[in-house]
């Protein structure tokens, strides 16, 4: 540490300088009677924590699944009133024919937390035993979080509830990550949510966007699975690539710092309309999401041919058509509700499997395969049994 005048100081020179107090520490006397006593409790440390890992992790169970959307609907002919485009133009290139939107007074909370509600209503818990709400989402009502807000709307008192933000991969890594407060004996029952309403950074006059986003929510209960029955999480991968944040992305379009002038005080924060290098998202998508399933079936050390059903991000038919054939699994293995909701982001892969479970395709037993990929770049799946 360098003083006045360039030198450099003492060891007591920067004790004396310092501004805190000087402490002093007096070894004890060696006690042979004492060194036992601490091996002692090393010992039995040692031991509580070797038969902690030797117990048997607590499995976590899908018990219920709910969904919400909008009742305004946007369609392709629609559109043909804002941009130069088709039906047919749309429905041939990404499978979408309509897209569901929030309309004046509706809130994502809301809908979020209609589609908890439906959740724990199939699962048969109460709001009152939740213990944790993961709400993964990109376009929450408020910027600080709504996650809280779903809490007091469904009467989860006593569940801590916090937003994870992870755009088209986000219901999945929400769910890994809610798998593992139970796995761990830190919570019973957990709500993981997805939801989107990214038609409020949509600008309608982009083709290349306009024609995909939509709003929704879709939600899971994971609860503990009884001890003798294996858990419903059975393999995962995740992954993420900022290099690719470039290629799709909705940026915060004020200045670093708001002008302190009068005229631009109180001017408002905002972020900027979605932009996407749309070739470059699809080609990603294509490469990414094939490599993410295998990794994550790997880990649950099962092979391709033991997966029931592909609950993958609805973002275009194109893509669910070729990750379904790299996989070499059948098209009618593959979950699409495309056509109606379009891409809703974090709400994607729940709202599709929350109607596939309704709809008795999905049955108790089935082994799915969800996959998610999207900005960040970010992509991730999760190999899972339902109920």
């Amino acid at each position: 540490m360098p003083l006045s005048g360039g030198s450099c100081a003492t060891a007591e020179q920067l004790h004396t300088s310092s501004s805190f107090p000087r402490q002093t520490h007096f070894c004890p006397a060696f006690n042979p009677l004492r060194c036992k006593q601490t091996r002692r409790r090393a010992a039995h440390c040692g031991n509580a924590v070797r038969a902690h890992a030797a117990q048997p992790m607590q499995g976590c169970r899908l018990a219920g699944s709910g969904s919400s959307v909008p009742e305004a609907v946007l369609s392709n002919t629609d559109l043909e009133k804002l941009v130069d485009t088709n039906d047919d133009w749309i429905a041939s290139r990404t499978g979408i024919r309509r897209r569901h939107v929030l309309a004046e007074g509706e809130s994502l909370s809301q809908h979020a937390a209609t589609a908890a509600q439906r959740a724990l209503d199939m699962a048969g818990i109460a709001a009152a035993d939740v213990d944790l709400i993961v709400l993964s989402t990109s376009s929450p009502d408020d910027l600080f979080g709504s996650a809280c807000q779903v809490q007091a709307l469904i009467g989860a008192k006593k569940a801590l509830a916090f937003d994870l933000t992870a755009a088209c991969s986000g219901f999945v890594v929400g769910l890994v990550a809610g798998a593992q407060f139970i796995r761990t004996g830190v919570y019973k029952n957990v709500l993981v949510i997805g939801a989107d309403a990214l038609s409020r950074y949509v600008d309608w006059r982009d083709r290349g966007t306009c024609i995909l986003f939509g709003d929704g929510c879709g939600a899971v209960v994971l609860t503990t699975q009884e001890h003798e029955q294996p858990c419903s999480l059975l393999g995962c991968s995740m992954a993420s690539d900022g290099l690719g944040q470039k290629h799709l992305n909705a940026m915060y379009c004020g200045e670093g710092m708001k002008p302190l002038h009068e005229t631009h005080a109180s001017a408002r924060g905002a972020f900027d309309n979605i932009f996407m290098n749309g070739q470059e998202v699809f080609k990603f998508a294509v490469r990414a999401v094939p490599t993410v399933v295998e990794a994550a079936l790997k880990d649950a050390s099962m092979d391709k041919d033991q997966v029931d059903w592909l609950v993958l991000h609805q973002a275009n038919q194109r893509i669910l058509d070729s990750v379904a054939a790299r996989l070499g699994v059948p098209s009618d293995r593959v979950i699409s509700n495309l056509a109606e909701y379009g891409n809703t982001s974090a709400a994607s892969i729940p709202l599709a499997l929350d109607e596939a479970v309704r709809a008795s395709t999905i049955a108790p037993g089935n082994v799915l395969a969800l996959a998610g990929f999207g900005a960040g770049l970010t992509w991730a799946s999760a190999i899972v049994r339902w109920g």
